[in-house]
């Protein structure tokens, strides 16, 4: 179903994890979404990916006023514990954790190697804040991947520092059959962040459930930078939405 300017994939969880076999997962959150609206590159580079998934309650909730209701949400991170449990006896899978602070890697990958019986992540790396900016960072780990072997790769960067990282690196690591940009998932595995209670997630209400938690980072991307969204979806209920990428393109060619 089409949600503002990208087509969002109606599947559940049991279809998605069937057939993610190989590509690029992009999960629209409401922050994404606006990103969606600005950013050009973000916008390529969010559209090629191979599913798009709705990662967002508020989401869900905008797509049945819109009269084309998802199947389900897919969080990611429900995918994560999804996916390495799907892949839990299927040697061809391992997997490489790029994101968190500190040494959120590797607790992640303490956990989920527990959980699963075997050594499923078989490389880790939470990069300094910033390490992005710097191109011998970012082919350090690249070439972290490379020499781990592994077949998938989970970001947890942040949006959009994590698609960037993958427009940019991508094609550098022919070892990796699927990319995962989760974002918070393996902050939430590593047990640094707190997971609301599914009734709080079901009601749409994690956004103020995270401003508690951590105010101070919180407060202004859900209450200042993602309110437009709101409108947005309204227009588009109108008919009155028009994607941003194609009217300024419309403008380029006149």
């Amino acid at each position: 179903m089409q949600l503002l300017n990208v087509a969002v994939d109606d599947l559940t969880m049991d279809e998605l994890l069937a057939r993610l076999n190989r590509g690029t997962i992009c999960t629209i959150h409401s922050d994404m979404l606006m990103w969606l609206q600005k950013d050009r590159e973000f916008y390529e580079q969010s559209i090629a990916c191979d599913y798009i998934t709705c990662d967002s309650q508020i989401l869900t909730f905008a797509t049945r006023l819109l009269g084309t209701p998802l199947k389900q949400r897919l969080s990611g991170s429900d995918l994560l514990p999804r996916f390495y449990n799907h892949h839990k006896n299927n040697p061809d899978v391992t997997i490489f954790l790029l994101g968190g602070l500190g040494d959120v890697a590797v607790r992640a990958r303490d956990t989920i190697n527990q959980k699963v019986g075997r050594d499923i992540v078989v490389g880790c790396y939470s990069p300094p804040v910033g390490a992005e900016k710097s191109e011998a960072a970012c082919q350090e780990m690249v070439d972290m991947v490379n020499a781990s072997k592994a077949t998938v790769l989970v970001l947890g960067m942040g949006t959009p520092k994590q698609e960037r990282f993958l427009k940019r690196y991508r094609d550098q690591m022919p070892d990796v059959r699927i990319f995962l940009p989760l974002g918070g998932a393996v902050d939430y595995e590593a047990g640094a962040m707190k997971r609301p209670p599914r009734w709080i997630s079901n009601m749409g209400l994690e956004w103020a459930y995270r401003i508690v938690q951590e105010p101070r980072k919180r407060w202004k991307r859900y209450l200042v930078d993602d309110i437009p969204v709101i409108p947005l979806i309204l227009k588009q209920k109108m008919g009155l939405y028009r994607n941003p990428f194609e009217l300024s393109h419309a403008k380029e060619e006149q």
